[in-house]
This record gives structure tokens, sequence and C-alpha cells, in this order.
């Protein structure tokens, strides 16, 4: 089909999850959602799915419901329906390699330790698409119990604001590309 930019937000599905570090995939989609006035409700691709447009272009945005490391499942899979290119998808992330908020646009590369990002690579077979990364700072005791953990009140200004400019960062993306959107964004 080729007409059409896949939008993944990675995150955990379930109430317990919903403000954790790891679903900042999540909260930047809704966000993308919310502007654009596009229903994410529907159960698809294994996935709360949508489909709509970010300017003139025809988008689909998708939240796994797979938990994070199956993540790649959904991704595969409306991949496959849209018979995608790489090119035309964008994953976002959390990564706690990056300070808090911190923005990180990249055409490619490997996962990071982020284990969604691992995960799609492993299932599209190649680590040459889209991902922005959104820092949540380097862990405070365990990897795994950190992601899990929920932003504090003097975090969540900074978090807020990284979700509305990711949300820039993929608009420009959808508009204008990758280069663009790293010269705007990676700053």
């Amino acid at each position: 089909m080729g007409d059409v930019k896949l939008i993944v937000g990675l995150g955990n599905p379930g109430t317990r999850y919903a403000a954790t570090r790891h679903n900042l995939g999540f909260r930047v989609v809704d966000e993308l959602a919310g502007r654009h006035v596009i229903d994410i409700g529907q159960e698809k691709f294994h996935g709360g799915f949508g489909s709509g447009s970010i300017g003139n272009q025809r988008v689909v945005l998708l939240k796994p419901t797979t938990f994070m490391n199956r993540s790649g499942q959904a991704v595969h899979a409306a991949g496959a329906f849209y018979r995608l290119e790489l090119n035309e998808l964008l994953v976002i992330s959390d990564d706690m390699a990056l300070p808090l908020g911190k923005l990180r646009l990249r055409p490619g590369g490997s996962a990071g330790g982020q284990k969604g990002l691992g995960d799609i690579i492993n299932r599209l077979g190649s680590d040459a698409f889209a991902r922005l990364r959104i820092g949540i700072d380097p862990p405070v005791g365990d990897p795994v119990d950190y992601v899990l953990t929920r932003f504090s009140p003097d975090e969540q200004p900074a978090i807020e604001q990284a979700v509305k400019r990711a949300a820039d960062a993929v608009e420009c993306w959808v508009a204008n590309g990758i280069d663009a959107a790293m010269n705007q964004y990676n700053a």
C-alpha cells in the first residue's frame, strides 16, 4: 500500500502500568490521538489501534497490548497488513540511557537494551526503522523494577513537556522525514 505511516508507542497494557516510566510511548500515542482526533480504541494487530491523518498523511497509531517484551508481534502484524516499508515505521519508547525528558530520534540502530525495540528488530529482521526515545534517567537500583516506577511529582513537569515535544517530533517526521525531525528535535 505504501501510502500510510505506522506510529507505534511502546508500553505495557493495564492500569497498573499506565503512569510508569516504561509507558512513555503509549503516552505520546495518546497525545497524538488527542491532537488529531484519532480513535485508538479498536483492538487490532495485538494492540490498541486507530487510523486517521496527521496533516495530509494517512497514519496508523498502535499501542501493542502484548507487553513490552513481545512488541514485535504487534508491529509485525500491522506492518504485514499494510505492506509497509521500514522507512514508514516510527517506534516511540523510553530510554534509561538518556537524561529525563531528552529526546533522541534515529533512523535505525541497536535496541540499546530496550526489550520492546529488541523484539521488534528480531521480528522484522532489521533495525532500519525510525525510533524516538525519551529519556527517563539512569536507573536507581534494579533496571527491571526502575522502568515500572512512576515519575515523582518533581519529574512530572519535565515529562509532560517531553511527551508534547515528542508528539511534535512525530508530526515533523510525518510531514518532513527523519532528517528534518532529527535536526529539529535532537538538540
